[in-house]
This record gives C-alpha cells, sequence and structure tokens, in this order.
C-alpha cells in the first residue's frame, strides 16, 4: 500500500463523525462536522494517533490538553482523533487519569474513511499514523506532520507553525511569535 499524504494546499476533506466532548452521563457524545468548523470561521488543528489504551497517545493527547487555550487563543479549533470507537474513546477517558479532563473532541473514525482520505493509515493494522493537520479557515490544508508509530510529537512546533501561518508573512528558521517576520 502507498499512502498519499493530504498534502499543503489541498481542501480538507468533508466529513461528520462522532465524537466523544465529556464523560458526564448523558453528555459524552457529539456530531461534529467539517461544515461546521468551516462555519465558524477558525482556524482546525486535527491530530491523529493510532490507537487508544497505549503507550505515547497519552502523553501526546495529554499535552495537547494541556496547551488547549494556547489553540482557542489563536482561534484554533482542536480536534483529536483516531480509528477506535466513540466507545472506545469513552472507556479509555473514563480509565485514564490525564484524559478524564480534556477540553477537545475525539473524534470516532470507526469507518477509516477520513484517515483514509488523508492518506495516514498504516499498511498492516489500518490504524492512524501520528498525523497533524492544520487547515485554515478556508479549509484549506497549510501543514502536515506525520510521525511513525514510535515517536510522539511536539505540541509547542504545533503552536509555532500555526503562530507563523497565521502572519500571512515570510517567517524564517526558528521564528517564534512576537519575533520580527521577513519582508519580501
Amino acid at each position: 500500500m502507498k499512502n498519499a499524504v493530504l498534502s499543503v494546499g489541498a481542501q480538507f476533506p468533508e466529513f461528520a463523525k462522532k465524537a466523544v466532548v465529556s464523560i458526564e452521563k448523558g453528555k459524552e457524545f457529539y456530531d461534529i462536522s467539517s461544515e461546521e468548523i468551516k462555519a465558524s470561521g477558525k482556524w482546525m488543528v486535527m491530530f491523529w494517533w493510532p490507537k487508544d489504551f497505549t503507550f505515547v497517545c497519552p502523553t501526546e493527547i495529554a499535552e495537547f490538553n494541556s496547551h488547549y487555550q494556547d489553540f482557542a487563543d489563536r482561534d484554533a479549533i482542536l480536534i483529536g482523533a483516531s480509528t477506535d470507537s466513540e466507545f472506545v474513546h469513552l472507556a479509555w477517558r473514563n480509565n485514564h487519569d490525564d484524559l478524564r479532563g480534556l477540553k477537545f473532541p475525539m473524534l470516532a473514525d470507526t469507518s477509516k474513511s477520513l484517515a483514509d482520505e488523508l492518506g495516514i493509515l498504516e499498511a498492516n493494522e489500518k490504524i492512524a499514523y501520528r498525523a497533524t493537520f492544520v487547515v485554515d479557515p478556508q479549509g484549506i490544508v497549510r501543514w502536515t506532520s506525520v510521525y511513525d508509530l514510535s515517536v510522539g510529537r511536539n505540541v509547542k512546533e504545533v503552536l509555532r507553525v500555526l503562530d507563523a501561518l497565521q502572519t500571512d508573512e515570510l517567517c524564517p528558521c526558528n521564528w517564534q511569535k512576537g519575533e520580527a517576520t521577513l519582508t519580501a
């Protein structure tokens, strides 16, 4: 199987999926769609992990959660996703101390259709790679990052790239928010 990861400049696929948004009885699930996100006029940061109930994944999810407000301050909707079901997501949140208080939805791509359209399905197990997509308010992919299954990502780098993209200017290597950009 040859992956063709959706890349910069492409339209992010349309989707409508179940997501876990709470562990409160009766308020656990929410239907989230690309249409709703586009209508918000905000950026979207969607990050994927391979499997629930694993070891590297909760470290990343907890780190994204600790920076939830940083994404919100940048008018970005943060969404976590995997190919596990919403029921597995809920069970994991209920059973893992670091996941109980998540502030962002855990999208369930049980059909694997969105992961497939994004080109991030691992060939043997058909689980998602550790992928991150930064999508602008018009639904255009502006940054893509894909990691091997065994390596966790750097959430501060995702924020740095989001900051740089939002300047709509030329940003040099290692640029940080608040630093001068380059003029053309």
